[in-house]
């Protein structure tokens, strides 16, 4: 980890070579899918940005995940949760769902009641040997998350810190809070060429300008990643080796295989049985 000022020498990093605002609907900005960026970016397939002013009764009804592991972070407000794993309650600012889905399982929520809810869902592709495992959920508390410097890492690890998330591959997905004016470099691990950063707050310079909204896709490289804060500004980046297998998609799955696919769809489908049966299903 480096940080430093906007005064300090600039030394040759990755270069950003797609940006994106993606497409927003309502309070839901989808940043990246399976379909567009995460065939490039995998074992990141698909990123929403939350960002909603006002309270609301409404929120993301229970639906079905197999073949890949869902990660929310909340960085401001707070959201209801539940899940058929056999969790339910709320995430506050700060805090972090974990929802491997595996060979199927449901969650869903609503969006709190704070007058702002900012935060992020991601999605990451699961290997052959996870993506039918055992459904599990971690629900972690802001003191849950170790920090280096200005980052708090949520999964993998980086510097003296390191989640306590199961990371199914040699991956990092970390939120970065910057000071005006300060500079923060980024060195990732070996084979570590998958790289990219959101904005939620602010302006950054990577060299080029990310802004509140945007997406962008670095190079595929080994190389460090700078970040230049042109005022107080909030991301999150990530950063893997990158998954070498084929995206196949399902409504709400990814899976490495047609027959995986097929045995993770059957499976959500039993569930949705029992939930219905519940009565837990509109």
């Amino acid at each position: 980890m480096s940080l430093s000022t906007l005064n300090d020498p600039v030394v040759s990093t990755r270069r950003i070579v797609t940006r994106t605002r993606g497409h927003r609907q309502g309070p839901i900005t989808r940043l990246m899918s399976p379909s567009d960026l995460g065939q490039a970016l995998r074992p990141f397939v698909f990123l929403d940005l939350i960002d909603l002013t006002g309270t609301t009764p409404h929120g993301v009804h229970l639906h079905p995940h197999s073949g890949i592991a869902t990660i929310t972070c909340i960085l401001e407000g707070n959201v209801g949760f539940e899940d058929t794993v056999g969790r339910s309650g709320t995430i506050p600012q700060g805090g972090v769902e974990w929802l491997q889905a595996g060979g199927g399982a449901w969650h869903g929520g609503d969006f709190g009641n704070a007058d702002r809810l900012r935060g992020f869902q991601l999605w990451i592709a699961l290997p052959p040997d996870a993506e039918l495992g055992k459904a599990e959920s971690i629900y972690l508390e802001p003191n849950d998350i170790e920090r280096d410097g200005p980052a708090r890492v949520v999964l993998g690890r980086y510097g003296r810190a390191k989640s306590v998330l199961p990371a199914p591959t040699s991956i990092n997905y970390l939120s970065v809070s910057l000071k005006a004016g300060e500079r923060w470099r980024y060195e990732p691990p070996a084979g570590h060429t998958v790289g990219w950063a959101a904005v939620s707050v602010g302006r950054v310079l990577v060299p080029g300008e990310l802004r509140a909204g945007d997406l962008g896709v670095f190079e595929e490289s080994e190389a460090a990643m700078e970040f230049h804060a042109e005022t107080d500004t909030e991301f999150v980046m990530g950063s893997a080796v990158k998954h070498p297998y084929d995206l196949v998609l399902g409504h709400y799955s990814v899976h490495t295989s047609a027959a995986a696919l097929q045995e993770g769809e059957a499976r959500i489908r039993e569930i949705g049985v029992r939930l219905r049966e519940q009565g837990r299903l509109q």
